[in-house]
């Protein structure tokens, strides 16, 4: 595989020449016809990093043959020989840690301490898919009748395609190419426009593994891209990760080009703490779960439902807690919270916070307060107490740094709040009761619950599990999901005479 164009570092002289990604077609980084470029600046101080190349229909079409081609000589190699391919790309990451943590940092925002973070979840899913022999096996069932016997066996899907959001660009690539070419199947990434860089770098070092010509392929590029993917004919199923509104989008496209899908989407996740709850350590997880990424991840707490009368105390912990978060860019060590990825997402969140002012909820905490003179997109975390449940800062994703407080009487209560979110991706209870425990994750209505946990992302061996408005598709991303969503299965039926 050809080197892909180097991207300029943040920590380059003052006037650093700004370069033009490259997509990857068939093993070679090349220009190609853009629809448009634009600059990718550094969310920190607003600095270009590098210009990004946005592919149309023809570009897209150029990625997909050349996996197509790839396909056949990929889908006959052993699983075995697969695996070690991706044993070797999991040496390179590992190598590459803090480079790949930086280049996050730099193009995203969040701090290096969760930029690192989001690697090792990475490698975590490259480690799942290194076992692609024992994960591909069938099954086999003797005399089904007499003298004949049947088997089960995974077979891959043919190209498959992965369309990633910005706030992970590290992990979610990883979610979803290892997996995929691991299975057999031959791949075309999109990363997100806002932050292509780290994907550039994780597909090269893909290659330095020895993954063949073709297997994988990178476009850049926004909707005209991601739409001659969702029809072309070729490619057999889709990955994506963004909002509600994108997700519902993609799944009914794609599926209604026959495609396979699965498309996960937003989150309004509610922390419930209980009056038994210890506060310190809750407080904590709290403060991690909304703040963290500056809330710009699926599973950012969101609304915090205080039962009882744990409330009054909790809510001025978490206004001290959130007020000491230092703001700044990520690779300061000093920076607890980083800034947002546009000042367009700046201005969405900042009317999110004005509207829930003029609707009546008491804001004990301002972050539209925090300015700084360095260019970069910053808001201070905002924290609204006394929030009504039917308020639309209780009901929509804003992905931000803001947390709600609602105030019930019990957990039966409680729970109603929950459930009537449109969304179903995380609910996570805090209390030192097992009764209450089990009573909340026995009738909570989300796919992935926490018991004294912040975020309760799972592991690499288990499905990323949203429900409702905050899934659309059958097989969720990673673990075993994640196989049988990439491989079809076969039924042979053999009788010998």
């Amino acid at each position: 595989m050809t080197e892909p164009v180097e991207v300029t570092s943040v920590h380059s002289p003052a006037t650093p020449v700004v370069k033009t990604l490259q997509h990857l077609i068939g093993g070679t980084w090349t220009d190609a016809e853009a629809v448009r470029t634009e600059d990718l600046p550094n969310p920190a101080t607003g600095q270009a990093l590098a210009r990004v190349p946005y592919a149309g229909a023809t570009v897209v079409d150029a990625a997909v043959r050349s996996a197509a081609a790839a396909f056949a000589q990929w889908r006959d190699t052993p699983p075995v020989e697969r695996a070690r391919v991706l044993f070797r790309y999991r040496g390179l990451l590992e190598t590459h840690f803090d480079e790949l943590a930086e280049s996050v940092t730099a193009e995203n925002g969040k701090t290096l301490d969760e930029a690192r973070g989001e690697v090792r979840r990475g490698i975590e899913v490259v480690e799942f898919a290194c076992g692609a022999p024992t994960l591909l096996m069938g099954s086999v069932l003797e005399d089904v009748a007499r003298g004949i016997d049947s088997e089960v066996v995974r077979v891959p899907l043919g190209v498959v395609a992965g369309v990633c959001p910005f706030n992970f660009p590290a992990m979610i690539p990883l979610w979803m190419a290892p997996i995929a070419v691991a299975c057999g199947n031959t791949f075309v990434l999109k990363p997100s426009e806002r932050t292509p860089m780290t994907a550039v770098r994780l597909a090269d070092l893909l290659g330095h593994a020895g993954l063949p010509a073709g297997v994988l392929n990178l476009v850049h590029g926004a909707k005209e891209a991601v739409d001659a993917l969702l029809s072309h004919r070729e490619v057999r199923a889709v990955s994506f990760v963004g909002s509600a509104p994108v997700a519902r989008y993609v799944y009914q496209t794609a599926a209604s080009h026959g495609k396979r899908v699965q498309a996960l989407a937003g989150a309004k996740n509610h922390l419930v703490i209980m009056p038994d709850a210890d506060l310190e350590r809750t407080v904590e997880a709290i403060l991690s779960s909304a703040f963290g990424n500056a809330g710009q991840r699926c599973l950012a707490g969101s609304v915090v439902v205080a039962v009882g009368n744990i409330a009054d105390p909790l809510v001025l912990a978490l206004r001290a807690g959130a007020a000491r978060l230092h703001l700044g860019a990520g690779s300061d060590p000093a920076t607890a919270m980083g800034p947002l990825i546009r000042a367009d997402h700046r201005a969405k969140v900042v009317d999110h916070i004005d509207r829930a002012v003029a609707a009546g909820a008491t804001l004990v905490l301002d972050g539209r307060a925090v300015a700084r003179q360095d260019g970069g997109y910053f808001l201070g975390p905002s924290i609204f107490d006394h929030v009504r449940p039917e308020m639309a800062i209780a009901q929509e994703e804003i992905f931000g740094p803001v947390l709600s407080v609602i105030r019930v009487r019990d957990l039966e209560e409680a729970l109603r709040v929950v459930n009537a979110s449109p969304f179903g991706n995380m609910a996570c209870i805090f209390t030192a009761s097992g009764r209450a425990a089990r009573e909340f994750r026995t009738n909570v209505e989300a796919g992935m619950v926490g018991v004294n946990v912040g975020v309760a992302a799972p592991m690499a061996f288990f499905p990323f599990a949203g429900w409702k408005g905050s899934f659309y598709g059958d097989l969720h991303a990673t673990g075993r999901d994640a196989v049988e969503f990439y491989t079809e299965r076969r039924v042979v039926t053999s009788r010998w005479f």
